[in-house]
């Protein structure tokens, strides 16, 4: 209860301080600070449809997030989940490829999954191998890899699977309707992707809480060469939690070819892998605060838009809330950690 009520403290000190410092952009750049909250509320939330939008943007949004999880509670920084998420969106697509002169596009559909987590699950070992037997630094590896995905995606859009006769930023030609996704008509939200996001909350909170592979990890990322003398190989474990995460983000990169765009386009990932690096730290690690922050972050993303048609503020404010607020995030948890100190030291 106790933890509860610190958190809870540090959350409305975190919102305070955001609130504070957004206002004062606002009131610099000219626009009506509350009638630009307004609309961002009533862009993401004012309708049912919108609401489906919010939904669409946050479900890759946990998915990453749930991988991220993993490599977190033993102490490794994932930058790489983009590459990862990019990877398993070019996984997938391969595989519908195949799909489009088959008899059972169905059968296609469902392997698409597997492909996408595969993808990406090797892209992210590729970062823990780099990691555990070369000695880079996970977050260089995941960097270079990130741009080496990007790379891989350009080439094949504009290379060996551009469209017939054209080859264009919009991307790969359109998969047929049979390869899509199931989708509800009225709000084009995809109740697969949705299911999977809530699954994907549920297995790592079961993961992380009561199976030997969370113990491993949480003691590891505790002190690993202690853990290490109680028989724990610290490489392997490392590796594991890179392939789940990798795994995750590379489900998140098929719902995005598969479900939302039907085809491959450059920008794939939208930037979903780094915001949900945004999304653990915000919610201090926690599996169950992380969907609540990851929707506030789509909230942001979706209302954002209206800004420019409404007040003719630039949608790029959502980035400065969400950089705000895990700035403020951070610089709150060090004026606490600080005053600790000082405590005992007393």
């Amino acid at each position: 209860m106790q933890t509860f009520l610190r958190y809870s403290r540090k959350m409305i000190l975190t919102a305070v301080v955001v609130f504070c410092f957004t206002t004062l952009i606002l009131l610099i750049a000219g626009a009506p600070p509350f009638a630009a909250y307004y609309h961002i509320f009533k862009g993401s939330l004012g309708s049912w449809s919108k609401i489906a939008h919010v939904i669409t943007v946050w479900i890759p949004l946990t998915l990453c997030a749930s991988g991220l999880l993993y490599t977190f509670r033993i102490g490794l920084w994932n930058i790489g989940v983009e590459g990862q998420m990019i990877m398993g969106a070019i996984f997938s697509t391969a595989l519908l490829r195949f799909g489009i002169e088959s008899h059972q596009p169905a059968v296609f559909l469902g392997l698409s999954f597997f492909a996408g987590a595969m993808g990406g699950g090797i892209w992210a070992f590729f970062a823990g191998f780099l990691k555990t037997k070369g000695g880079v630094h996970e977050i260089f590896a995941g960097l270079g890899l990130n741009f080496v995905a990007q790379g891989i995606i350009l080439y094949l859009i504009f290379g060996p699977w551009k469209r017939p006769g054209v080859a264009s930023m919009s991307g790969t030609e359109v998969f047929p309707q049979t390869l899509w996704l199931p989708f509800l008509s009225t709000i084009r939200l995809s109740p697969v992707g949705l299911v999977l996001a809530l699954a994907a909350v549920m297995v790592t909170a079961w993961m992380l809480r009561y199976t030997w592979v969370g113990l491993g990890l949480k003691a590891i990322g505790k002190n690993q060469y202690a853990a290490f003398l109680f028989g724990l190989k610290p490489g392997r474990y490392m590796l594991l939690a890179m392939a789940f995460a990798g795994g995750f983000a590379g489900l998140a990169g098929c719902l995005q070819v598969a479900g939302i765009y039907h085809r491959l386009i450059p920008a794939i990932s939208s930037n979903y892998g780094y915001l949900s690096l945004l999304v653990v730290m915000l919610s201090n690690y926690n599996v169950w605060v992380a969907p609540g922050v990851a929707f506030f972050f789509a909230c942001l993303n979706i209302g954002s838009i209206q800004l420019p048609m409404m007040l003719r503020v630039d949608s790029s404010l959502s980035g400065v809330i969400q950089g705000a607020l895990v700035l403020a995030t951070l610089a709150i948890y060090a004026w606490q950690t600080r005053n600790k100190q000082k405590e005992r030291q007393n």
